[in-house]
């Protein structure tokens, strides 16, 4: 009755591990510019002594959902959000360099222009430093152009140039928080083709009912497994009582 357990306490333990992949997704719903995590089970041989003739399921992650979110106007001069394809650069907690979709900027109290979780935006010689303005517009080729203070309305002033990537989806890989990195680990060159939306956001590609129903669906595996783990038990006292008649 061992391997009975067995392979239904290593099904129940693949269940929780894609029901957290799967609520990381719902928490995520409403986060701007955030990929939904994809998760799969398949079937892995047993190995040992003899020839593998259980197999188990383990659940996996083969990559990120890169089906782009829905753009929503905000109005905000801060706000941007890539248009089609492509990534926005930031300098990742270590130094090197990360791309993401989310276009939530701000101005940190240094002057540098970061993402809203404190990530600096990179431009063409490492992250952008911000100079005091009356009023600051970003292109759609990553421009950034301020009105300094105590100049008029028409005088501009270009700051430096958000660097804007588009490296193949197989190249990607997501980071334990939520950045995606080179696989290879260098840096990836500007694309002049990727263009921004100023003025909006682009939500979360996570769909919140699919989500659900794969946490329901998760759920009913795991149930399914207790009970065999039950069953499992039953047997082995039944076989004891057995024994013991005879």
């Amino acid at each position: 009755m061992d391997r009975m357990i067995y392979v239904a306490m290593s099904g129940a333990q693949q269940d929780m591990l894609a029901q957290a992949a799967t609520t990381q997704n719902l928490a995520n719903a409403n986060t701007t510019g955030f990929r939904a995590e994809l998760t799969a089970f398949r079937a892995q041989p047993v190995y040992g002594p003899g020839y593998p003739s259980r197999v188990y399921g383990m659940a996996e992650s083969p990559g990120a959902d890169f089906a782009p979110g829905t753009i929503q106007t905000t109005g905000r001069p801060l706000d941007v959000a890539v248009s089609g394809t492509g990534w926005i650069a930031v300098q990742a907690p270590d130094g090197s360099e990360a791309y993401t979709r989310a276009g939530d900027l701000r101005i940190s109290t240094n002057g540098v222009l970061e993402t809203a979780n404190g990530r600096p935006v990179l431009g063409n010689g490492g992250p952008i430093a911000i100079p005091p303005h009356q009023k600051l517009d970003i292109g759609s080729d990553g421009t950034v152009s301020i009105v300094p203070l105590g100049q008029q309305p028409n005088t501009l002033a270009v700051v430096d140039r958000i660097k804007l990537v588009n490296p193949p989806e197989s190249d990607l890989v997501r980071g334990p928080d939520g950045l995606f990195l080179p696989r290879n680990a260098k840096p990836v060159p500007p694309d002049a083709s990727v263009r921004l939306v100023s003025g909006a956001l682009e939500s979360s590609n996570v769909n919140a009912v699919g989500a659900m129903v794969r946490m329901i669906e998760l759920a009913r595996s795991f149930d399914m497994q207790v009970k065999m783990m039950q069953v499992a038990r039953q047997n082995d006292q039944a076989t004891t009582q057995l024994m013991q008649v005879q």
